[in-house]
């Protein structure tokens, strides 16, 4: 058996054939697919969190303009990510209050470290 998520609900379904087109029927139609191996490696995808500010790309904190508790509105400036030599400004999506700031001037971070938790 073969597990398929589709939009949170898990379904066990036959075994598919990793290299010939499956055909795949859900509530709102049929779908045919190719499974391949390489792809069941993957990240599983995740809600985007508004709340929650990640590193984009691998670089260096530059600046940070906001520390815990401080409101913001959508927009505003919440650090500069230096990568390859360019500043990336880092806004707020949403009007908010800073809970935390996990990163400092000077900090090298990873693509998908968190930086800034709005709440």
């Amino acid at each position: 058996m073969t597990k398929i998520d589709i939009n949170g609900n898990t379904h066990d379904t036959p075994k598919l054939n990793d290299s010939q087109l499956n055909t795949l029927a859900v509530e709102d139609g049929e779908y045919k697919t190719l499974f391949t191996p390489k792809f069941s490696g993957y990240k599983k995808w995740e809600q985007h969190n508004e709340k929650l500010i990640r590193a984009f790309i691998p670089g260096t904190i530059v600046e940070v303009f906001v520390k815990p508790g401080q409101p913001v509105k959508q927009g505003d400036m919440l650090l500069i990510l230096d990568a390859m030599k360019m500043n990336n400004q880092v806004k707020s999506p949403i009007n908010a209050t800073v809970k935390e700031v996990n990163v400092k001037v000077g900090d090298k971070v990873s693509k998908g470290v968190d930086l800034v938790v709005l709440e």
